[in-house]
């Protein structure tokens, strides 16, 4: 089992990057597919999540109407596109794959991005 997120890296304030979050060894269509990200010596901060059944999304305060969240099932992988970069979004960021049903939980390593001039 496993997430492996890519796609981070540096970037001008303003700028876009899109992440990508790749499952292997289980079907990631049964799984929530959410993002995190955590600044060391900070809290882990909710990004963005999308649901298996129907993809309903949600976001939080620092991603709403910049990041948006979307997965192909087909490929078993998440996205996350982010525009507008700002220097807060300077973080690592994970992919979390949930199940509901029995609250299984599976971990990517992240994927580190630097907004900067």
């Amino acid at each position: 089992v496993q997430l492996v997120e890519s796609g981070g890296g540096l970037v001008q304030p303003g700028g876009s990057l899109r992440l990508s979050c790749v499952a292997s060894g289980f079907t990631s269509s049964s799984f929530v597919m959410r993002w995190y990200r955590r600044v060391p010596g900070q809290e882990r901060e909710f990004v963005a999540r999308i649901e298996n059944d129907g993809g309903e999304t949600a976001y939080g305060d620092s991603a709403m109407g910049r990041f948006t969240i979307s997965r192909d099932d087909n490929k078993n992988t998440a996205y996350l596109q982010m525009n507008s970069l700002k220097p807060g979004d300077t973080s690592r960021y994970y992919c979390n794959a949930y199940r509901r049903s029995d609250r299984t939980s599976y971990w990517g390593q992240g994927t580190q991005v630097t907004v900067s001039s």
